[in-house]
């Protein structure tokens, strides 16, 4: 699936095999689509140009229904879950120890709730799409973290298990949150790749192409 700011583009893996176009409908450019079995997940921002106001969204995904209405997807008992945290992600998450349907955001967390309040240190977040409760799944290390604090933002990729940072003045490496094995009932283990390629203005992004012809006339 692909998100616009006006529309959003769904391929169908049936037996006909055809790209599917419908309204995004939503008050702002989706943020991070999640597809989560029937469902698909995105968070938007409905503040002001001076202050983010982030808000999740949820739709249910073609074939499933004739018509995509998104849904704002909230609960009194959430607080301030989308104030704490500074531009905020989601990422696909395996599910819970329980295989449920769940959901990983990932956001700098705020030191206070001013304008412009320095972030603390990277939170994982998981929500429950049964009971939809919200519990912490990870805490970047205080260690880990200084060297993200010169940089005005990051990149987080990844899913399931396994999640990664990267930022342009931490070098050429990769911060990686990894769930999987036996670190699963520890919370996670937070480690370093190092020695990715990459230039002064961070990592290299993309894949590697080798352009070639197999046959000539």
């Amino acid at each position: 699936m692909v998100l616009t700011e006006l529309a959003a583009l769904y391929f169908s893996g049936d037996s006909n095999h055809q790209w599917m176009k419908f309204s995004s409908n939503l008050p702002a450019k989706p943020r991070s689509p999640v597809l989560v079995g029937d469902r698909v997940l995105a968070l938007c921002d409905v503040g002001s140009p001076w202050r983010s106001q982030w808000k999740l969204f949820a739709a249910a995904a073609p074939p499933h229904a004739a018509f995509q209405t998104w849904s704002r997807l909230e609960r009194h008992e959430w607080g301030d879950v989308f104030d704490i945290l500074k531009r905020p992600r989601l990422v696909r998450d395996n599910g819970g120890d329980g295989g449920r349907a769940t959901v990983l955001m990932v956001g700098g967390l705020k030191s206070s709730f001013s304008l412009n309040a320095p972030c603390s240190t990277i939170l994982i977040l998981r929500l429950d799409l049964t009971t939809m409760d919200w519990e912490e799944a990870g805490r970047m290390p205080p260690e880990m973290f200084r060297c993200f604090r010169e940089s005005s933002k990051f990149k987080v990729f990844g899913g399931g298990d396994r999640v990664c940072f990267s930022a342009k003045r931490i070098g050429k490496k990769l911060a990686l949150w990894d769930r999987s094995g036996s670190s699963r009932k520890v919370g996670g283990e937070w480690r370093w790749i190092d020695h990715l390629p990459g230039n002064g203005e961070g990592l290299y992004r993309g894949f590697v192409f080798e352009g070639r012809l197999n046959a000539v006339p």
